[in-house]
């Protein structure tokens, strides 16, 4: 069902440094699973770079997944998938298998059960050598936390005591134990990271 199109303004940003990285990382071809889709506009943004890739947005929001489908219905691409409603929390996920999973702003968004949910349902979907890539805030041991990202886990924790931002290395051993190793890590604007793991 098409919704209201929504557009975030941190979307609007993140979204071309995100491809550069994405330009490097993703394989030629096959499916890319989209986890937390939010409004939608990355997936037509970055479905409409890679035509040779099909991109399958999901949202546990059924609000979200409105605007998700409205901008799907705007960019005509025959590699955009409708999007399906996902929980990454969820012991069963509406797909059985992805070439590469994308997680935007998730991570710090939602309970640590999503991360964790997240990285079992990626251990799963994803074959050998497929990339699990999560952009947001994060914290990293020896590395001072921007004053700017200090603020948003204030903010965010104060909406909601069980989110905030994660140490990197807590990300990282939840991925090892669902056998994905880490990568490489990417420094981007505005004090976040573009975090690439391998299956």
């Amino acid at each position: 069902m098409i919704g209201e199109r929504r557009s975030s303004p941190a979307a609007q940003r993140n979204r071309q440094p995100i491809l550069d990285v994405l330009r490097e990382v993703l394989p030629p071809s096959g499916l890319v699973l989209e986890v937390a889709s939010g409004t939608g506009e990355h997936a037509a943004y970055f479905a409409a770079a890679f035509p040779k890739l099909v991109w399958q947005p999901t949202d546990p929001d059924p609000a979200a997944l409105g605007s998700i489908e409205a901008w799907r219905a705007e960019a005509r691409l025959a590699n955009l998938l409708a999007p399906l409603a996902l929980d990454a929390q969820a012991r069963e996920w509406p797909i059985d298998a992805a070439d590469a999973i994308l997680c935007i702003n998730m991570v710090h968004i939602s309970p640590w059960s999503a991360t964790e949910g997240l990285m079992r349902g990626a251990g799963r979907l994803l074959p050998r050598g497929a990339p699990l890539v999560l952009y947001g805030p994060y914290r990293r041991a020896g590395v001072p936390t921007a004053p700017s990202n200090e603020a948003f886990d204030e903010s965010l924790r104060s909406r909601n005591l069980e989110w905030g931002l994660r140490d990197l290395a807590d990300v990282e051993a939840e991925a090892e134990a669902r056998g994905l190793a880490l990568e490489r890590v990417y420094e981007m604007p505005a004090n976040n990271l573009t975090i690439v793991f391998r299956a």
